[in-house]
């Protein structure tokens, strides 16, 4: 089994690291060529906009065609979106429609990597694939690990680069490596998981069709669970959205931090996590089940959201944000456990695509909106994206009451 899940882990990895290692980097990228702090929302909107796009595509067409071929071509992808990003670099600093041209072009390789990284469904998919009902919940917690270390290495590797003489570059040609052995695990390591006999029928739906998420829902009919789970990630991924987009300003401007600093600190946040996910979702699950894991962890985050603006201190602020490391880490895997236990086996990848495609909406609609916020009104809107997990608790408790927990495989 650990041999299967090791393309797995390397495209989760790998998933992450193509996002997180922007992360302490970007501000000053778009600080470097002159543009407005809008353009580092406008980044993180495009990527996640096609990531939105590409998830439910994908993930339908593995449920067809099968996993292995949708995962290389989509590595082929993330690949080439670094050799872009890498050339973009090297290019002259000169205006093109008011922006700097190596802007745009970067702009353009993370389009390419948003509709490529749409390939987080079909990997969830093929997991479930491989794994049993009592596997999925920990094994999902592993990915949750893995993305965490992406969390860690990331920063690290992007606050680390910024010191040296071709800066960024370095961290682009590292990602480059990175992606081209995940290819060729792919092409060695990984089996198809999904024969043909277990394919759905090919969907003849337009693509264009595939973006209707309230539309796909239905034509999919799932299960009342899978329903109330969509209407859960909502909330959750419409939080992380916002936290995403202002964290780094937050650390920023609370603690002065720069590239190194807050690269440092991104280091540490994705070393709580890993471990969080790797190893105590898995106790808190076996403990709990699934969906009382899940509602304590969108308790811990309305907590922790709350409690990390209370401090200036770093030691008590590291405290505090470990609340919040916890209640994410918690509420990941049990989200992809639970839909992948109660959907039909049949339309696996399309159902994960859609529940992709609500966390890539969220993170495309916004970034720019909670940057515009945030400039007006600073650190109180984190009091405004703690109601977010708070209203997903409810809805959870209300929806576990009203189906029952037999519904939900509590155990």
């Amino acid at each position: 089994m650990s041999k299967k899940l090791i393309p797995a882990y390397l495209l989760t990895f790998v998933n992450v690291l193509g996002f997180s290692i922007l992360m302490p980097v970007l501000p000053f990228i778009v600080k470097d060529y002159g543009a407005p702090k809008w353009v580092f929302g406008l980044l993180l909107t495009l990527y996640s906009t096609f990531q939105f796009l590409g998830a439910p595509f994908l993930g339908s067409l593995s449920d067809t065609k099968g996993r292995k071929p949708i995962l290389l071509v989509s590595q082929a992808g993330t690949l080439l979106s670094w050799v872009i990003f890498g050339g973009a670099l090297l290019l002259p600093n000169f205006p093109v429609f008011g922006l700097a041209l190596p802007l745009l072009i970067i702009g353009l390789s993370r389009i390419l990597d948003g509709i490529t990284g749409g390939n987080v469904s079909t990997t969830n998919a093929y997991v479930s694939d491989i794994t049993t009902r009592e596997e999925k919940s920990y094994i999902f917690g592993y990915l949750g690990g893995i993305a965490g270390l992406g969390f860690i290495v990331g920063p690290a590797l992007g606050g680390f680069s910024a010191s040296f003489s071709i800066g960024y570059l370095g961290t682009v040609i590292l990602s480059i490596i990175i992606s081209i052995i995940t290819l060729i695990t792919i092409i060695l390591w990984l089996k198809e998981s999904h024969p043909e006999e277990k394919r759905a029928p090919r969907n003849r739906q337009p693509f264009w069709k595939t973006i209707f998420i309230v539309r796909r829902i239905r034509d999919l009919e799932p299960s009342p669970v899978v329903k109330s789970l969509f209407t859960l990630k909502a909330f959750f991924s419409s939080m992380m959205a916002f936290y995403i987009a202002t964290i780094s300003l937050f650390l920023i401007d609370l603690f002065k931090f720069d590239e190194g600093e807050l690269g440092l600190f991104l280091l540490v946040a994705g070393a709580f996590l890993a471990f969080n996910q790797a190893f105590l979702s898995r106790i808190f699950i076996r403990k709990l089940g699934e969906f009382k894991t899940l509602l304590l962890g969108l308790g811990l985050s309305f907590i922790g959201l709350v409690a990390i603006t209370m401090t200036s201190n770093i030691f008590v602020f590291m405290g505090l944000y470990y609340i919040l490391n916890l209640g994410l880490s918690l509420s990941f895997p049990t989200f992809n456990a639970l839909i992948t236990i109660h959907a039909n086996p049949k339309k696996q990848g399309e159902i994960l695509g859609v529940s992709e495609s609500i966390n890539s909406l969220a993170t495309a609609l916004f970034p720019v909106i909670a940057a515009a916020i945030y400039g007006m009104i600073g650190f109180p809107l984190y009091y405004l994206i703690a109601l977010m997990p708070l209203i997903a608790f409810i809805l959870a408790f209300s929806s576990y009451k009203k189906l029952g927990k037999t519904a939900f495989s509590d155990r």
